[in-house]
């Protein structure tokens, strides 16, 4: 009895360090296995066997892998390497492509005889055929590979044996790409693929010093060929190499450059090869807008630039030197100005004139309607809208400035600065998008039949409605017909009243015209000085808390430095 004890107890204590180390091996994230001293066993639970990683080339790295920055050059053609030559398409072969060692040839025999196989050519630039041997095919064009095999099979098989032959894989090669690339290298790909493929897997060119006109293919000592890279980029001209293994692909650097900007349709910086070529070879791939007419020449001297200026046809054969800087301008006056009239009037809506015309040179060849009301004719200009924009622009940048960096004497006065300021600003981003109108204040001109017109400009000739707007601070904006008997305070009373908000002492009436009133700066209140118009509309302005004054004058000033604008644009 007790021997059975003793060999119970010997089986439980074995069962425990088997648990003890099969625990350990498996879950031993802080080492149990040197705290209890227990011998190191693989485990028998949750035993993967290691797989060793292949080492991948570096010429074989994935095109997903390879970073192709946008790049930011002015170099003409520098945009051409991002990824997209480098990446392997399918597999077409042109019918000059010539049989190169390494390729592989689908064979296919039936009738009498049947084979089918892929052979490839080997070192001897043979293919072997059963019964016929060994074929020669190494330098024959792709378009002929059937026929060399059908005249082997024809020496061997006399009749009721056909034959098929393709092209099924290119010889894989390693190429050099070296010079002035991004990444020179060896690279791995097929004796079809492109030079531009493995241009594209190289980095690309550098276009701060690489040729895109001289890159040559290099087999052993001999150049093979030389690649002008602009043909493709101004041609799309590109011709096809086939690729051997151990070729090289060679960049060299940079040649002659000239800069070109202004008036022209690539405005970038050009290479040569020569300091030979004139200002006509330039134009061919600058290609100038139509309206350019001369040309600058900014030449580099040394410590001083020498600016030279020429009509095209002058300059045509001045010759470009390394370093030069091209710009293409436009130096004449337009002949004819298009003005375009709007509104009511009755025929033609586009107008041609000469250079240098006049409001009245116009104004004689249209013809109103009967609504149309002539004495309040509206003039809009693109130069004045942008100098609106900018003038707008300016008044909102000093409003938003004097917004954030205003002072607040306690910590309640700081809350409500705050929030004041978050409002203030939404306004200001909704303001930033307003586009002025253009219009010039034509009321008040010493003689508006001699204004000089603008390219682009706009008259409209409104129509008679004898309507007045009322709207701001009244309690019911309406439009109401013309009384001549009425003044400001009759048709606001007419639009219901004052609201509790209003300004009572100072009221805007804009005219249809573009001028601006204002009764508060008129001689007494409401002065019988203005006289609302047809089309006029009456602004009744809010009342602002004291602690608005200094915010509201700058609204003001924003408004009113627009209003001036548009005025001093017609003195």
């Amino acid at each position: 009895m007790c021997t059975y004890k003793i060999r119970f107890l010997w089986l439980i204590m074995v069962l425990s360090t088997f648990s003890v180390s099969l625990y350990a091996e498996t879950n031993d994230p802080f080492g149990t296995k040197a705290a209890l001293n227990l011998p190191v066993t693989p485990s028998l639970l949750n035993y993967t066997r290691p797989t060793e990683q292949p080492k991948q080339a570096i010429d074989q790295v994935p095109v997903e892998a390879i970073d192709y920055p946008i790049s930011s050059s002015d170099v003409f053609g520098a945009n051409l390497f991002t990824g997209a030559f480098s990446g392997s398409g399918a597999t077409q072969f042109n019918p000059d492509y010539l049989v190169s060692v390494g390729d592989n040839i689908q064979i296919r025999l039936w009738g009498a005889f049947e084979f089918d196989s892929l052979v490839q050519v080997d070192p001897k630039g043979n293919i072997f055929l059963p019964h016929a041997g060994p074929v020669k095919v190494l330098g024959i064009r792709n378009q002929d590979i059937q026929k060399t095999v059908d005249k082997a099979v024809d020496k061997v098989f006399r009749s009721n044996v056909y034959s098929y032959a393709s092209l099924a894989a290119a010889q894989p090669v390693r190429v050099f790409v070296s010079g002035f690339v991004s990444r020179p290298g060896l690279y791995s790909g097929t004796s079809m693929d492109s030079l531009l493929h493995y241009l594209d897997l190289a980095g690309g060119i550098d276009p701060d010093r690489g040729s895109f006109l001289s890159i040559k293919v290099k087999r052993g000592g001999e150049i093979r060929k030389v690649i002008n890279l602009y043909k493709f980029l101004l041609k799309g001209e590109i011709p096809q190499i086939q690729l051997s293994d151990g070729d090289v692909i060679f960049v060299e650097p940079r040649q002659f450059t000239v800069k070109v900007s202004g008036l022209t349709n690539n405005d970038k910086r050009f290479e040569f090869k020569l300091s030979t070529h004139t200002i006509s070879d330039l134009i061919k791939i600058a290609k100038p807008y139509p309206e350019a007419t001369h040309v600058r020449i900014i030449r580099n001297t040394g410590r001083l630039k020498n600016i030279e200026y020429y009509s095209l046809s002058q300059a045509a054969n001045i010759i470009l030197v390394n370093g030069d800087e091209i710009e293409y301008t436009s130096d004449k006056k337009p002949g004819t100005i298009t003005v375009r009239i709007e509104g009511e009037t009755i025929g033609v809506q586009e107008y041609v004139l000469p250079y240098g015309a006049r409001m009245e040179s116009l104004l004689s060849q249209v013809k109103y309607t009967e609504q149309a009301d002539s004495k309040s004719i509206q003039l809009f200009r693109l130069s004045v809208k942008e100098r609106q924009k900018r003038m707008l622009q300016t008044t909102i940048e000093r409003l938003e400035t004097s917004i954030l960096t205003v002072r607040s004497g306690t910590a309640e006065e700081s809350v409500l600065r705050k929030n004041e300021s978050e409002l203030m600003m939404q306004w200001i981003d909704r303001a930033k998008n307003i586009e002025p109108p253009g219009q010039v204040v034509l009321t008040g001109a010493d003689d508006v039949n001699k204004l000089l017109l603008e390219n682009g400009d706009i008259i409209k000739i409104p129509s008679i409605d004898n309507l007045v707007f009322i709207s701001g601070e009244v309690l019911f904006p309406t439009a109401v017909a013309l009384d001549s008997n009425k003044d400001v305070d009759d048709y606001i009373e007419i639009a219901g009243g004052y609201s509790q908000n209003a300004d009572t002492s100072r009221i805007i009436i804009a005219h249809r015209d573009g001028r601006f009133e204002d009764t508060e700066e008129s001689s007494g209140f409401f002065s019988d000085d203005i006289v609302v118009l047809p089309g006029d509309e009456i602004l009744v302005l809010p009342d602002v808390d004291p602690k608005y004054r200094q915010l509201f004058k700058e609204l003001f000033t924003m408004f009113y430095q627009l209003a001036l604008g548009v005025g001093v644009m017609i003195r």
